[in-house]
């Protein structure tokens, strides 16, 4: 088995620093939904269970503010290299092979962002026309949806960033 591959360097510049503690906000700011979802889903189920009485439409908000947390981590993930990779066939590959084949990866990483920020905010727009509520707690389903965007815009832009890093190390 090798070595784990260490993590890429956080970027640096002026760009990078800010775009490194941009996606770093992003993804403290899902944790904490994150963990306000889980305090309401204990509440809710302790309630049901204790009292009878569980938190209105707490699945409906479950699902609607995880799905935004989530798309809140998908950056910083990239961005700081804890991202799933599998180097089986690229272990014995000499390190500038790897950086070119890992800039093309980071390219389709930011070309996927960009059509799921795109593809959520036309939906949305879509969504919103049509005057779309949750069934229980009658929240417009188009914020949710909206709310994403964000997340796999910054996607986008730290996969173009990896990109570029990673091709500058591929022509050293």
């Amino acid at each position: 088995m090798s070595e784990p591959i260490a993590a890429p360097p956080l970027p640096t510049g002026r760009w990078g620093h800010a775009l490194a503690t941009t996606c770093r906000a992003f993804a403290i700011f899902g944790a904490l939904v994150f963990v306000a979802i889980v305090v309401m889903s204990v509440v809710s189920i302790s309630g049901r269970k204790l009292f009878s009485q569980p938190i209105p439409g707490d699945v409906e908000m479950l699902q609607m503010c995880a799905a935004f947390a989530s798309a809140c981590f998908f950056a910083w993930c990239h961005l700081s290299g804890s991202d799933v990779k599998v180097d089986f066939f690229t272990a014995k590959l000499s390190p500038r092979i790897v950086h070119a084949l890992d800039a093309f990866g980071s390219l389709l990483v930011a070309l996927f962002g960009a059509v799921i920020a795109w593809r959520s905010a036309a939906g949305a727009l879509v969504v919103r026309e049509a005057g779309e509520h949750s069934m229980l707690v009658d929240w417009p389903l188009w914020m949710p949806q909206m709310a994403m965007v964000p997340g796999f815009a910054l996607l986008a832009l730290a996969g173009l960033y990896r990109a570029w890093q990673h091709a500058v190390e591929a022509r050293a």
